[in-house]
């Protein structure tokens, strides 16, 4: 049974950091591109980050680029975001997802992790 688990978020302060992890089960992760997608209130999901396990390329949102880094640590199943410099528009749920390559609608998915950039 795939399965993708989500943690690290929480409130933090407008300039503030977090990391994310996203543990998976059920397959080798060596195997599946990874993505991070966020969803802010009223707005429709959209994609963060990825890395690809076809090439290891790493791929970021525009709004995520110099401020956001993804990594896998592949033997511990997990693939980490870091959030820095965070800025209230940054504020939604994250949740991971995978798939053999980097795309838009990866079938498997986390059930997310609430991130709240408040002051």
């Amino acid at each position: 049974q795939v399965q993708l688990v989500e943690s690290g978020g929480g409130l933090v302060q407008p300039g503030g950091s977090l990391r994310l992890s996203c543990v998976i089960s059920g397959f080798s992760l060596d195997s599946y591109s990874i993505a991070w997608f966020r969803q802010a209130p009223g707005k429709e999901r959209e994609g963060v980050s990825c890395t690809s396990a076809t090439d290891g390329s790493q791929w970021y949102a525009a709004s995520a680029k110099g401020r956001f880094t993804i990594s896998r640590d592949n033997a511990k199943n997990t693939v980490y975001l870091q959030l820095s410099s965070l800025k209230p528009e940054d504020t939604g749920v994250y949740y991971c997802a995978a798939d053999a390559t980097c795309t838009a609608r990866p079938p498997y998915w986390g059930q997310g992790t609430q991130v709240t950039v408040s002051s």
